[in-house]
């Protein structure tokens, strides 16, 4: 029986209240959209905090690929991959994203977190050694947590101290550094090609989490790859469909060909759990097209991205500085976060606070997001609800 731990559990979340950290939610009750409808609220809402940053998640090409799929393929795929659960669907939206990327091949995972998950622990054992940036995502930190590398760590884009570790990590059998390509939290872009450098100079691996950059960054919307040019310099590239790429879910691994045919073999949430649904890999193989077909929409993001970094800098707050969709507002104190979103949210606007354990203590932060779909009142009606809150606050 559950006995005592009931009442510890609930202090625990008792204090997680008193330190302003907890984390509500709020349902929508709408297709997600640069405006949605909030249960309990009249009205549509702003929606500022979404990953949809091209608009693709209710886009009505991609909702009829989604329609389709579920005709002809059926709800679920009911088994693991190498037993009965491979569409030829699966397979070609793996060689679409191959295609797409510029890499050798492609496998995929439920989710990014599952293909972080499944990487490390998969490429290496207690004679390797793995180098993260600081401001990794989660899902690294934890993929590495799971295998017997040593670990170390250099500080967010440090290229002394990134030198410092591979110095350290000389004799291993293999190095492999791994790094986001956009910073989820802070929106910082990587400096691929100083990393290349570096690996290069000292015989190690690249691998790069593109999950917040895929469909943003490159002149084609290909990632951080492409907006550096070290496509044919990375060795791993790590993603996901959940975000601009329709954000239906699911995740991929794509690289060098040996290392995507050893993580089919031996890579644990692949083997052990089904892959995405045939909805959400037509939706995803549309998206693909859409974005393949035209550059308008990545267009389109970037000059509201500029629009909205503009107006922002209007309000007075302080906007970590940035080129991409991700724009946080940083706020500081915890206690701060839940009266500032509460009162945007009262005026229209639909935005979400970050706080520990997302971010350091001392650092809370509404992270807004910009998308295609916004037209350039949403953002200015956003930028003029913060000047508001801020003032009051």
């Amino acid at each position: 029986m559950i006995g005592d731990v009931r009442s510890q559990l609930d202090a625990e979340s008792d204090a997680i209240r008193e330190a302003g950290t907890f984390k509500s939610e709020r349902a929508i009750m709408s297709p997600q959209g640069p405006h949605v409808t909030i249960d309990g609220r009249e009205g549509r809402v702003v929606n500022l905090c979404a990953n949809d940053y091209l608009g693709l998640a209710n886009h009505p090409s991609v909702v009829e690929a989604a329609h389709e799929a579920l005709d002809r393929w059926g709800f679920g795929v009911a088994s693991v991959r190498f037993i009965c659960g491979t569409l030829a669907l699966h397979q070609q939206l793996e060689g679409a994203l191959t295609a797409f990327l510029g890499t050798e091949e492609t496998i995929l995972y439920p989710s990014c977190f599952d293909a972080n998950g499944g990487l490390f622990e998969t490429l290496l054992t207690d004679e390797d050694t793995v180098i993260s940036d600081a401001l990794n995502h989660a899902s690294i930190i934890d993929g590495i947590r799971l295998c017997k590398a040593k670990r170390l760590r250099y500080a967010n884009g440090d290229m002394h101290e990134l030198e410092l570790r591979l110095k350290e990590a000389e004799g291993s059998r293999r190095v492999l550094i791994a790094t986001d390509g956009v910073f989820s939290m802070d929106g910082y872009i990587a400096d691929l090609p100083a990393i290349c450098d570096l690996a290069e100079r000292y015989g190690a691996m690249v691998m790069v989490d593109d999950s917040h950059a895929v469909g943003v960054l490159g002149a084609h919307g290909r990632g951080s790859l492409e907006h550096h040019g070290v496509t044919e310099r990375i060795d791993i590239l790590t993603g996901t469909l959940g975000k601009a790429l329709g954000g239906g879910g699911g995740g991929y691994t794509s690289g060098r060909r040996e290392i995507v045919q050893l993580l089919r073999q031996r890579s644990r949430p692949y083997l052990f759990s089904n892959s995405i649904t045939p909805v959400v890999a037509a939706g995803s193989l549309r998206s693909l097209e859409l974005l393949t077909a035209s550059t308008e929409l990545v267009d389109r993001l970037r000059a509201n991205t500029r629009s909205f970094r503009s107006a922002m800098a209007e309000t007075g707050l302080e906007v970590l500085a940035g080129e991409g969709p991700i724009v946080p507002v940083m706020i500081g104190e915890e206690q701060r976060l839940a009266p500032i979103t509460a009162a945007a949210f009262d005026e229209g606007l639909h935005v979400v606070g970050f706080s520990y354990p997302v971010v350091p203590l001392g650092t809370a932060r509404i992270r807004t997001q910009v998308s295609a779909a916004h037209s350039e009142d949403d953002l200015r009606f956003a930028a003029d609800v913060f000047a508001r809150v801020a003032a009051s606050d």
